[in-house]
């Protein structure tokens, strides 16, 4: 395998799983899969009224929450397997990239567990390759966000709602938090010149945006909007004036989606996974360009991103713990064995490592830098890990599998260490645990 396709597979994708095809070229492999479809869509997976329904079981009988534990740990671990086993790796990886921008985490309690896997099925899948003002809008509608960020309960000041607290109701005020983390997070980014005052506004404009727990809308969303905790009146944000009303908030996401800000903040990111952990200013502004002019085609950036020349410069990124697993497991062509132990290579080992992938701490998700995973503690991990899993490598070559998992990414200073190993697994393990297959 030389060194580009190798490139292709592994910075772009998930890493080469067994003996799998080489593709003729390499680009027209990446950008065959930007059109093709996505499996996980058509078929069976998690869906919104399976979700409510175990949250609906969990608040109707005390005890009844190992429905929301069990659903989670089975939909987890099938899109651990899926990740193992795609022929669409790189569509694969714009869907954990995207996810982890709009991040929702299963800290956030029970309802996040219950609903996380259906909203990147529903709100995060479906739009990797279309319009980010499009992608936009579902996370902002989906009831995932609106919960992990507290929105069904915000309530505007001046409201119906807030009346009626004033007359004796239960008390509940306006949360900030959903506007305050689409400006600085999902859209126009820090820097950009808005205010305190533009937060609180945008507050006030998505007041009202709430979840039908019983999900009883004949969308079958789980949206629904609750005018009598809507502020009314205009709101002023972003030097602009937005009326009262639930089409206002939706006309004002699609402003924020297609401005220049946001699509600079978008390329920022987006070079920093794809291309190097401080972004070259030249690929930021190529990547920013295609999105301004595309009025935010993610396919296109995505097909940008492959002709970048700095993008196939060999293993200047660092593989974080989910990548690494997925990527080990690939290589040795091991179907995932769901479990709670380090010697498992579920969703758990990912934590383990220091990556709970579907439990990042803070709303801004999990880093995309050496600095945040390369530890010496998480390094040792890496290799204990490594270690284990060279036990399941029966009796592959080492040599075999360092040809098809890394190729001519392979040094010869590695492949004179595993020569020199007491055993196979310890050739596997040492293989693992290098440099070239820590990176990307």
């Amino acid at each position: 395998m030389d060194v580009r396709t190798a490139q292709a597979m592994i910075r772009f994708g998930l890493g080469r799983r067994g003996e799998e095809p080489l593709p003729a070229d390499p680009q027209s492999w990446l950008a065959d899969q930007l059109d093709a479809a996505d499996p996980l869509l058509s078929g069976p997976g998690p869906t919104l009224q399976t979700a409510m329904e175990a949250i609906r079981r969990a608040r109707e009988k005390a005890g009844q929450g190992y429905f929301i534990g069990n659903l989670f740990r089975v939909e987890r671990d099938a899109a651990l397997q899926n990740a193992v086993a795609s022929s669409l790796p790189f569509r694969e990886r714009l869907v954990w990239f995207w996810t982890n921008h709009f991040t929702v985490s299963s800290r956030a309690g029970g309802n996040a567990l219950a609903l996380l896997n259906c909203y990147i099925r529903d709100a995060i899948r479906p739009h990797v390759t279309g319009r980010f003002a499009d992608m936009l809008q579902a996370v902002m509608h989906h009831p995932a966000m609106l919960f992990y960020l507290s929105n069904d309960v915000s309530v505007g000041p001046h409201s119906k709602a807030a009346q009626a607290v004033r007359a004796g109701g239960a008390p509940r005020g306006l949360n900030e938090n959903l506007a305050r983390e689409c400006l600085e997070l999902h859209t126009v980014g820090l820097g950009s010149g808005y205010t305190q005052a533009d937060v609180t506004a945008f507050a006030n404009v998505l007041t009202g945006w709430s979840i039908d727990w019983g999900n009883r809308d004949t969308a079958g969303t789980g949206f629904v909007f609750r005018a009598d905790t809507h502020e009314p009146g205009s709101k002023r944000v972003m030097g602009r004036d937005w009326p009262p009303g639930q089409e206002s908030g939706e006309a004002l996401l699609a402003w924020l989606a297609d401005q220049p800000s946001t699509y600079h903040h978008l390329a920022v990111k987006l070079v920093r996974h794809f291309v190097a952990d401080d972004p070259p200013p030249d690929a930021v502004e190529r990547i920013a360009g295609v999105l301004r002019d595309t009025h935010g085609d993610l396919r296109a950036a995505s097909l940008e991103l492959t002709r970048i020349p700095a993008a196939w410069e060999p293993l200047t990124k660092f593989r974080a713990p989910f990548d690494f697993v997925v990527a080990a497991l690939r290589a040795l062509n091991l179907p995932p064995r769901p479990g709670p132990t380090p010697g498992e290579e579920g969703f758990a080992v990912t934590a383990i490592l220091g990556e709970a992938l579907e439990g990042p701490l803070l709303p801004n998700g999990w880093a995309d830098t050496v600095a945040d995973w390369a530890g010496g503690e998480a390094l040792l991990r890496r290799v204990d890990w490594a270690y284990t899993m060279a036990g399941r490598a029966g009796d592959l070559d080492p040599d075999r599998l360092a040809d098809r998992a890394l190729g001519e990414l392979l040094t010869a200073a590695t492949r004179e260490q595993m020569h020199r190993a007491g055993s196979p697994r310890e050739a596997i393990a040492l293989l693992l645990a290098s440099p070239e297959f820590q990176r990307r």
